[in-house]
């Protein structure tokens, strides 16, 4: 596995660090998918009982990432269309609802001598953080209240990533594998055509340049973790795939 601190990726590597790779686990998959993926991950994002995950599946996902060397997230969610529709929240229910969802999977993990290394919001509530500066204030506030020191896995290039820098708030910026993008950064809409893309050339292209295809022209795109969702048919081939190209790329 990689090192603590992954390469802040714009074309090259720094430091001879390689860029994370990172799996949102723990989603209701079977538990030899689970492992499947675990053990081609850096990082793991665990469903901590929003959207989806129970007492069961965020103890099976630490006790892999033990097993694997990955580091353990926690990805809280809203219930609910699995965590992807609208969502009718007001600041501080958001900030309620995710103290309890980290605390979950904290628990879990500590339980079994681990710690927790970052979190990762799932679905709307990714996206909220980047649209709404509330939500995104309440965010960051329950972790530096109860959770200081864990990394905010954020939308590279978002409001969200260069908020967390202002507050002195650690981050890591995520690119998508396995999502279409716009001109603009941000991804696709769900629902639309090609919205899911999984094209290794297209990553290659941006390994070794660091530029991202969109639907019209390729935009710089900079990224220390990149995300293969769990939740596809597609997810493990792919996944051994980019795993293959980075590392042939070091």
């Amino acid at each position: 596995m990689v090192g603590t601190n992954p390469g802040r990726y714009d074309g090259a590597f720094y430091n001879d660090a390689m860029i994370d790779l990172n799996c949102d686990l723990g989603e209701g998959e079977p538990p030899q998918r689970t492992r499947a993926l675990m053990a081609h991950l850096d990082s793991a994002n665990i469903a901590c009982g929003g959207h989806a995950g129970s007492l069961d599946s965020m103890s099976r996902c630490v006790r892999l990432a033990g097993e694997y060397g990955v580091r353990i997230g926690a990805h809280p969610g809203p219930g609910g269309n699995f965590g992807r529709g609208p969502i009718d929240m007001n600041p501080p229910a958001f900030a309620l609802a995710i103290l309890h969802q980290v605390a979950a999977l904290k628990s879990v993990a500590s339980a079994q001598g681990q710690s927790l290394h970052h979190v990762k919001l799932h679905g709307a509530w990714y996206h909220a953080s980047e649209s709404n500066p509330d939500m995104a204030r309440a965010y960051l506030a329950v972790l530096r209240e109860h959770f200081p020191g864990l990394t905010v896995f954020a939308l590279a290039g978002g409001s969200l990533a260069r908020r967390c820098r202002r507050q002195g708030q650690p981050v890591w910026e995520e690119a998508f594998a396995d999502r279409g993008y716009l001109s603009n950064g941000q991804l696709i809409p769900r629902g639309e055509t090609d919205a899911m893309q999984y094209s290794l050339s297209r990553i290659r292209f941006w390994l070794q340049s660091g530029l991202m295809a969109t639907r019209t022209t390729p935009i710089r795109l900079t990224a220390q973790t990149l995300c293969v969702h769990g939740d596809t048919p597609q997810a493990l081939a792919y996944l051994r795939r980019i795993r293959k190209l980075r590392d042939s790329l070091i």
